[in-house]
C-alpha cells in the first residue's frame, strides 16, 4: 500500500511538472501534445480518459486539420525541391563557389529534418501513432531531431558572413571566401550542432513502467537552464546577427549603387539578391516561432483532472483559452515548417542559373524549345503564303 502511494505521489509530481513543459522553439509539436503524451493518469489509475486527437477535434479541430493538410504540402515541396537545390549548387560549376557550399548542405538540412520532422513528430503528435516510446529510438530521435535545427540557422548564418565579407570588404574576399575555407567552417558549424544536441540524449529516457518517452525527472533544473540557453543561442541570437549583417550589406548595396552601375563588389547583384532572400525569408519564419514559444510558459493550464472527460474540459474556461492559444501557434508553427521546404522557389525566381540549371533538370527547356520552333515553323509558314502589297491606301494582306 505504501508502495502505491508513493508511486501514485511520483505520478502527481510528474504531471505537475508536465504543467509547464520546457519545449524545443524549432519542435513542431504544441505544449498541450507534449502534455498529455506525458499524463500517465490512465495507465496508473486505469481511468479513462479522451485521447489528445479527441480532445483538440472537439475544443480546437483547426490546429489538427492544419496539421494533418498543412504539412503534408510542405513535405512534398521540400522533398521534391530540396534535392533538386543540393544537385545544383553542390555540382561540378556551382560547388566552385565557396556560397554554394553553404546553400547545397542547407538543402540536405532542411531534407534531413523534414523526413525527422514526419517520424519523430507527425506521426506521434497528429496521428497517434508513437514512434519515440521505445528504447534507445527515444534518446536517439530526440538527438536527431534538435541537430538539423541547430545546424540550418548557424548554415545561414555562414554565408550570410560571407556575403557580406565579399560586399563591404571585397579585398578580403579571396583570403576568407574560399571553398576550402567553407568546408572547414561548415565541419565546425555541424559538429557543434551535433555536440549541443548530443545532451539530448541525456535528457530524455524511456520509462518501461509508463510505456513512454519524456524527460528524466532528476535533470528537470539543468534542463531548464540549458533549453534556455541553447534556445537564446541558436534562435533569437542567429536570427538577430544574420538581421544585422543583411543591414549592413545592403547598406553598402546602396552606398555602391549610388555611385554607379547596379554591380555588387564582390560578386553580383544576382547571387546577392538570392543570398539576402533566403537570409530574410528565414528570419521572417523563424522569430514568429520564437516569440511564440517564448509566452508559452506564461498561458495558463485549467486543471488536469479535467482531462478525464471532455464534459469537464467544456466547462473548464482556462482549458478553453489555452486551446485558443494552440491554435494560434500551430499556424506560426507551419510557417516556420516552410522554411524547410520553400527555399527552392526563392532559387528559381532569384538566380538565372539555378533557374536554367532545374529547367535543363526537368527538361523545361526542350519542352519550350519545341514549341517555340513549332510557333516559329507556323509563322514562316504564314509568312510563305502571304502577300502583303501597298496600294497607296495603306497595307493589304491576301492569302493565297
Amino acid at each position: 500500500m505504501l508502495a502505491k502511494l508513493e508511486l501514485q505521489q511520483d505520478l502527481n509530481t510528474r504531471t505537475n511538472k508536465a504543467l509547464k513543459p520546457k519545449l524545443k522553439i524549432m519542435e513542431n509539436t504544441t505544449l498541450f501534445e507534449n502534455l498529455t503524451t506525458r499524463d500517465f493518469l490512465s495507465n496508473i489509475s486505469e481511468i479513462p480518459r479522451p485521447s489528445t486527437t479527441e480532445i483538440l477535434l472537439r475544443f480546437e479541430p483547426y490546429s489538427v486539420y492544419i496539421d494533418r493538410i498543412v504539412s503534408p504540402i510542405w513535405y512534398i515541396i521540400g522533398l521534391f525541391g530540396n534535392p533538386i537545390s543540393a544537385k545544383v549548387w553542390l555540382g561540378r560549376k556551382s560547388r566552385k563557389n565557396s556560397s554554394a557550399i553553404y546553400l547545397g548542405l542547407l538543402a540536405i538540412v532542411h531534407m534531413f529534418q523534414l523526413i525527422i520532422h514526419f517520424v519523430f513528430v507527425e506521426l506521434t503528435y497528429t496521428w497517434d501513432i508513437p514512434t519515440n516510446n521505445k528504447p534507445v529510438l527515444c534518446e536517439t530521435l530526440n538527438v536527431l531531431s534538435i541537430i538539423p535545427q541547430y545546424l540550418a540557422p548557424l548554415l545561414v548564418l555562414g554565408f550570410t558572413v560571407e556575403r557580406y565579407i565579399a560586399v563591404c570588404h571585397p579585398f578580403k574576399k579571396e583570403t576568407f571566401c574560399t571553398v576550402r575555407r567553407a568546408i572547414i567552417v561548415i565541419a565546425c558549424l555541424a559538429a557543434l550542432s551535433v555536440g549541443f544536441a548530443c545532451v539530448q540524449a541525456d535528457l530524455w529516457t524511456y520509462y518501461p513502467i509508463y510505456k513512454d518517452c519524456f524527460s528524466k525527472n532528476e535533470n528537470q533544473k539543468f534542463q531548464t537552464i540549458w533549453t534556455a540557453i541553447t534556445e537564446i543561442m541558436f534562435f533569437l541570437v542567429v536570427p538577430l546577427c544574420v538581421l544585422m549583417f543583411n543591414i549592413l550589406v545592403i547598406r553598402e548595396i546602396k552606398r555602391i549603387t549610388s555611385h554607379g552601375p547596379a554591380v555588387t563588389a564582390g560578386g553580383s547583384q544576382t547571387s546577392t539578391v538570392t543570398l539576402l532572400s533566403v537570409s530574410f525569408y528565414f528570419i521572417c519564419t523563424l522569430l514568429p516561432a520564437s516569440v511564440v514559444y517564448a509566452i508559452q510558459n506564461e498561458m495558463p493550464n485549467g486543471k488536469m483532472e479535467n482531462l478525464q472527460s471532455l464534459e469537464r474540459i467544456e466547462s473548464d474556461p482556462v482549458w478553453l483559452s489555452f486551446f485558443t492559444y494552440i491554435a494560434i501557434r500551430k499556424v506560426v508553427e507551419e510557417i516556420c515548417l516552410s522554411n524547410s521546404a520553400c527555399y527552392f522557389f526563392i532559387y528559381y525566381i532569384t538566380g538565372k542559373y539555378y533557374r536554367q540549371q532545374v529547367n535543363s533538370f526537368l527538361r523545361i527547356d526542350k519542352c519550350c524549345r519545341k514549341f517555340s520552333d513549332k510557333d516559329s515553323t507556323l509563322s514562316s509558314e504564314k509568312t510563305k503564303y502571304s502577300l502583303v502589297s501597298t496600294n497607296g491606301n495603306g497595307m493589304h494582306a491576301t492569302q493565297i
